[in-house]
């Protein structure tokens, strides 16, 4: 098929599948006159909480404010410092300036493209009150030398694991207590693996954190009796609808089938990509890993240099044969708001070459194994014409 042959249907990189079953229990709570936080939102957090063994599950009309609220539970402010990846979408690091306080940027792991955990600790000072590790298209960082770094240094984790619903870190959920030691956001927009629309969660420590999150959930509000109210802290307008809930309530239950999907496909690009001829195409291939991702994404590092095409000029071709394709993400130090914080090129090298170059390809479970086929002999097809 030539690059430029639109006779086919567009494929997009990623695209939500709500059943029938889903959309007719939207139509009861539409009906039902309540639609605002209520019954469906508790009970999607009593499935989150079973989901996560139990641990206290908030939820929230975004996977961002999710993290700004763990950030406030856990005491950070005005003068703190956080320490992240730059790799990974604004919000990570957005909430920490939320906060009040600093985020600290450490490179990434080529291979991984999460935070390199052997360089957190040359970036600990006095001011570090925080980590927010991110596990970038599903697979995990590494849990259990996170959280050993965590404690060593008297350290609250945030875990952004927004695209990480379903992985696992050896053979435990991310979100339990024996995978998640501290805080986990999740977020359960359009594009991931399971979606309440818009919406996230927290998942929690204890009651007592989970009766603060509701605070700032609410402006930070608390009712007693039929009129007592009060406000102990500054909250905001977080709070989840009941329509966004039962439609993350229908994908819940969807999620193991979704995620298996997900593994077929990404193995099937695999395989079609150690072929010598998509071989010699000099794609940067992720980790394999189906032990503890859940395939969120499938994302290729492009060749550069010389005579290759840049990642701009791919997407064009593969928009113009009714193929699209992903950006996750630019490095977050380069945006014009954080160069004016005093962050310049060169700072991530492993993160700035990457985000350059990452080019994230269709994934989603109701795509079939031709759907990927086409997309690699496209793919191929660009590069090799240039």
């Amino acid at each position: 098929m030539s690059p430029t042959d639109d006779t086919k249907p567009f494929l997009p990189f990623t695209r939500p599948d709500i059943d029938e079953e889903t959309i007719a229990g939207v139509a009861d709570v539409l009906r039902s006159g309540w639609i605002t936080s209520g019954p469906q939102v508790k009970a999607f957090e009593t499935a989150l909480s079973q989901l996560f063994g139990g641990r206290p599950v908030r939820a929230f009309n975004s996977g961002t404010c999710t993290m700004e609220i763990a950030l406030r539970i856990a005491g950070v402010g005005e003068g703190d410092e956080v320490i992240t990846t730059p790799l990974s979408w604004i919000a990570t690091s957005n909430v920490v300036l939320e906060t009040g306080a600093r985020p600290v940027f450490v490179d990434i792991d080529p291979v991984t493209r999460n935070i390199d955990l052997e360089k957190i600790e040359a970036a600990i000072t006095p001011r570090t009150k925080a980590i927010i590790p991110v596990d970038l298209a599903g697979l995990p960082v590494d849990r259990d030398r996170l959280h050993a770094i965590a404690q060593k240094h008297n350290l609250r984790v945030v875990e952004d694991a927004a695209q990480a619903a379903g992985s696992k870190w050896r053979g435990n959920l991310i979100g339990t207590k024996a995978a998640s030691r501290d805080f986990a956001s999740f977020s359960f927009h359009p594009n991931k693996n399971i979606t309440s629309i818009e919406g996230g969660c927290l998942v929690l420590n204890d009651e007592r954190e989970a009766a603060l999150a509701e605070q700032y959930r609410l402006q930070g509000v608390v009712r007693t009796g039929f009129d007592g109210m009060d406000a102990e802290v500054l909250g905001g307008k977080f709070n989840l609808t009941d329509v966004a809930a039962r439609v993350g309530l229908g994908q819940l239950r969807r999620l193991d089938e979704f995620n298996a999907k997900r593994r077929a496909l990404a193995q099937h690009y695999f395989k079609l990509l150690d072929a010598p001829a998509a071989r010699a195409l000099n794609l940067g291939l992720p980790p394999a890993d189906f032990e503890n991702s859940n395939w969120h994404m499938f994302q290729v590092v492009l060749p550069e240099g010389p005579g290759c095409l840049t990642r701009a000029q791919v997407m064009e071709k593969m928009r113009a044969a009714n193929i699209g394709a992903g950006v996750h993400y630019p490095p977050i130090h380069l945006f014009t708001l954080y160069r004016n914080l005093g962050w310049k090129p060169g700072d991530f090298p492993n993160a700035e070459r990457i985000g350059r170059t990452i080019l994230t390809l269709p994934l989603f479970p109701a795509m079939t194994t031709n759907d990927v086929g086409r997309v690699v002999a496209t793919l191929g097809e660009i590069l090799q014409k240039k």
